[in-house]
């Protein structure tokens, strides 16, 4: 159900969210578009408690008459009437808390109401499957179109599923290649080390790459300007460069590692999938295992009568 751009308030509604909006653009450092949002969703929270408040006692709203039942009873009409997703009506929950946080830190209220109120509980749902056709179209494109430094960047993510944060800020001293075998150190969330296994396709892209390199690089996909880290940000484009080629819509690095999951899930066990991955716990890795919608139509399509 879409909401209504600017509900009315009471000038006491309007006094609070002007207050409110003074602070946030005075005395946060936030991006615009993150207090548009903070705004927004304070502003009906406002006009929703002062339409019902007006059915009963005709109160205007204030933050010291606000309540925690209030604002359970909020959390249900966002869920029921507003028909929002768990997703939606949280980030609405997250803006009241931010709000009435400030409030009782600005000692405009003796208690923060909201810190009570639990947010909406969703199923997580599996990561975007990437599938073989779209694998090969992907590395087809950028072994037609692409250079060698791109290539590599591809493959280490389709083949190890690092993080775009590992692999952008992965060193050229954190490659370890045998004969027969290799190893990346990284150095993932929360300054945790794990060791990465490298494949063969993994293996032989590296050593073609090594050698192209100067002798005093650092990173081991340097920015070409700076010759710091690749950014992430460059990551991202160079993902999206190829898949337009290979005519795949939205596809990120975090796509490309999400397909090393989904793969590698079929024949490793979970707790070692986790290590490698750099997951904090199994409950995480078991979104691999986990049917995606498409998945489960299809199941259930198999007890069609017609």
């Amino acid at each position: 159900m879409k909401r209504s751009a600017h509900p009315p308030l009471s000038h006491a509604g309007h006094e609070a969210l002007a207050s409110y909006a003074h602070w946030l653009r005075e005395r946060e450092n936030l991006a615009p578009a993150s207090i548009r949002n903070y705004l927004s969703d304070l502003h009906h929270f406002i006009a929703w408690y002062e339409s019902e408040r007006e059915a009963q006692t005709n109160d205007c709203f204030t933050p010291q008459g606000s309540t925690t039942p209030a604002q359970t009873q909020y959390r249900t009409y966002l869920q029921t009437i507003g028909r929002q997703k768990p997703a939606s009506g949280n980030r609405s929950l997250i803006s009241l808390k931010r709000y009435f946080g400030w409030a009782t830190q600005q000692h405009l209220i003796t208690y923060d109401p909201s810190v009570a109120v639990k947010l909406v509980g969703q199923e997580e749902s599996a990561p975007r499957y990437l599938d073989d056709q779209e694998e090969q179209a992907l590395v087809a494109a950028v072994r037609s179109a692409g250079n060698l430094r791109d290539r590599v960047l591809i493959v280490l993510l389709l083949h190890t599923g690092l993080r775009a944060r590992e692999l952008c800020r992965l060193r050229r001293d954190q490659v370890r290649l045998g004969k027969r075998s290799g190893f990346l150190e990284i150095i993932g969330k929360r300054n945790t080390y794990r060791e990465v296994p490298l494949n063969a396709t993994a293996r032989k892209m590296l050593e073609e790459y090594l050698p192209i390199l100067s002798a005093d690089t650092v990173y081991l996909f340097p920015d070409g300007k700076t010759k710091q880290a690749l950014s992430e940000r460059a990551l991202g484009y160079v993902v999206k460069k190829y898949a337009r080629v290979a005519k795949l819509p939205d596809v990120s690095p975090y796509d490309l590692r999400h397909r090393f999951g989904y793969r590698m899930v079929e024949s490793v066990p979970l707790h070692r999938l986790t290590q490698i991955m750099g997951h904090d716990s199994l409950d995480t890795t078991k979104l691999y295992i986990q049917g995606t919608k498409h998945d489960l139509q299809q199941a259930v399509e198999t007890m069609a009568w017609t």
